[in-house]
């Protein structure tokens, strides 16, 4: 009972700190973009398991990104990911400021949050944009989390509050999405290539030809269930994160 009744404090607690946070009228600014690594280079601090994380992320979206690393130390896991990568070069030392020469994107991953902020400060006067590992208020961008399948992806982002809630979500959009649907954009690109004509003409067909995706009612039910079950899976997932972080409190 005691248990119960220390719980709905702590809910309680909780929805004020929301209430606060819903008055001080916090907003999301942030731009979404998708970007070509492969036509600018990539400068990469740190060899460690947050560089890893890193590294692992930029050559998971993009195999042929230019990539200049400088680690005081790089961990086997790291040296062996990179080996694979011509594009990825990895220089054993300090960093330097002539690292910055030629560098149209940073990101920071090592434990030396001094040596972070200096950099950020030499990048604001090169206009270098920046990512810093665990420090969204140095942040000139977020590293979102990523689902992936074949030609669709779709970045997601908590606005640096929570890259954990972020994960979760990626998890279960991997699962609810279809691994055809790769297929479906071929199929679809194919069609939109044959047509000729012009822009209205060709909005006009495609419409007709993808109105059976929805003329279907029994196709639609079952779109339908596991969009909401998508959904109904992460509202628990959240909740039992939110109890978790409660019971800790």
């Amino acid at each position: 009972m005691q248990i119960f009744q220390n719980l709905l404090k702590k809910m309680s607690l909780l929805q004020s700190e929301i209430n606060k946070a819903e008055q001080e009228k916090s907003t999301n600014e942030l731009f979404p973009i998708f970007l070509k690594l492969q036509n600018f280079h990539t400068l990469l601090l740190g060899g460690g398991n947050v560089g890893l994380e890193k590294l692992t992320a930029l050559l998971g979206n993009s195999p042929s990104a230019n990539i200049s690393v400088v680690a005081t130390h790089v961990s086997p896991e790291f040296e062996l990911l990179a080996s694979g990568h011509p594009n990825v070069t990895i220089n054993k030392r300090p960093f330097r400021e002539s690292d910055l020469e030629g560098i149209s994107l940073i990101i920071l991953a090592s434990d030396n949050n001094r040596l972070h902020q200096y950099i950020y400060e030499l990048a604001k006067e090169k206009g270098i944009l920046l990512n810093v590992a665990d420090t969204p208020g140095l942040c000139d961008l977020y590293l979102g989390s990523i689902v992936k399948k074949g030609n669709l992806k779709i970045a997601i982002s908590t606005n640096g509050k929570s890259p954990t809630i972020a994960k979760r979500l990626k998890e279960v959009m991997n699962d609810a999405l279809p691994d055809e649907l790769d297929e479906t954009l071929d199929n679809l690109n194919a069609i939109r290539e044959s047509l000729k004509g012009d822009f209205s003409y060709k909005v006009k067909r495609l419409n007709k030809l993808t109105a059976g995706l929805v003329e279907s009612p029994k196709t639609l039910t079952i779109s339908l269930t596991s969009f909401w079950l998508a959904i109904a899976a992460t509202t628990l997932l959240v909740l039992i994160i939110f109890s978790i972080l409660l019971w800790k409190f």
